[in-house]
């Protein structure tokens, strides 16, 4: 491959990655933008979605009594099935969350629903490793539960463009047909609908849309289940895309995923956008060009000289502290 084909390889791998990394940040700088809340437990929601998408294809392969093949019709099944479960899992149970471990916590001190947020994200860990330990096929029935699940091979993995040496597979163009349209309905369901007006408001001043008629609780609860099921949607992705989960992945992705909401801006939703495509590009680039042991480093100090020189982050604008 020359040098052009090499850099556009990378540049197709970082999109692809930073978009899924944009769906999940989209989670953490709603929250933040409404409740000031950084939500630690939102990566290993991420990593429950990504259990619960493995189960749902050995429970469909279990009752149908075939095996998995590429673009078969149990794949194809399966896929259908974690698109609807998942987001509708990762969406109540971060409602649930919200209900019954953050809600009482409004008007403490900012330090307590952090810690809330920490102790949230340890049972969810918790819970993935139960969940790696069950006696099933799909998860070795249970024999390693910290060991990462292979999971099965749903799409094709045949170069779209065969005459050429960039390679582009059915993952990749799940991710932009799955990424695209959704981050466009979101950005239509914040500036053109209702919800989305109570939603800025609530962010805006929450006392004066209570005084508007505004319900802020049920506001707060919509955006944690929006929050949510965009993290489902991305556990599905990822899992058909890199065909491994294990119960620390959440740890992992949520710090990408936070990276991006702090680089766009944090509570900015199309800086979260921008903010995962650019660390999913910085990814891709480091470990092509420099080191895949300094690629950490190399997001980091990037996140760290732009914070440096604006501290709001690329589209965050400054506000005064409210005392």
């Amino acid at each position: 491959m020359s040098d052009l084909e090499v850099l556009t390889q990378q540049l197709i791998i970082g999109l692809s990655n930073g978009m899924i990394i944009a769906l999940i940040a989209l989670g953490y700088t709603m929250v933040f933008g409404i409740v000031e809340l950084i939500n630690f437990a939102h990566g290993d929601l991420f990593m429950l979605g990504c259990f619960l998408a493995l189960s749902i294809v050995g429970g469909v392969t279990g009752a149908l009594g075939e095996a998995i093949l590429p673009g078969s019709a149990v794949s194809i099944l399966s896929i259908a099935l974690m698109f609807i479960v998942v987001p509708f899992f990762c969406g109540a149970l971060n409602w649930c969350v919200d209900r019954y471990a953050y809600r009482a916590l409004r008007n403490a001190p900012k330090l307590a629903p952090l810690v809330s947020a920490l102790g949230v994200s340890f049972v969810f860990i918790n819970l993935g490793l139960f969940w790696g330990g069950l006696p099933f096929k799909v998860f070795g029935y249970g024999n390693a539960a910290a060991a990462p699940k292979d999971f099965p091979n749903l799409l094709p993995s045949q170069n779209l463009l065969a005459n050429t040496p960039i390679f582009i597979t059915w993952r990749e163009v799940l991710v932009f047909l799955i990424t695209i349209p959704l981050l466009v309905a979101l950005n239509y369901l914040i500036k053109k609908t209702r919800l989305g007006c109570a939603m800025r408001a609530t962010a805006q001043n929450k006392d004066a849309a209570r005084l508007m008629g505004i319900n802020i609780e049920s506001v707060i609860g919509t955006t944690f289940i929006i929050g949510g099921a965009l993290a489902g949607v991305a556990s599905v992705v990822y899992a058909l895309t890199y065909n491994t989960v294990f119960f620390q992945m959440g740890f992992r992705v949520g710090v990408d995923a936070f990276t991006a909401a702090v680089l766009g801006g944090i509570g900015n939703l199309p800086g979260a956008c921008l903010g995962g495509l650019v660390v999913g590009l910085l990814r891709a680039l480091s470990d092509q060009y420099i080191a895949t042991q300094w690629t950490n480093s190399v997001v980091f100090a990037v996140l760290i000289l732009i914070l440096i020189f604006k501290p709001s982050g690329l589209l965050g604008a400054r506000v005064r502290e409210k005392v």
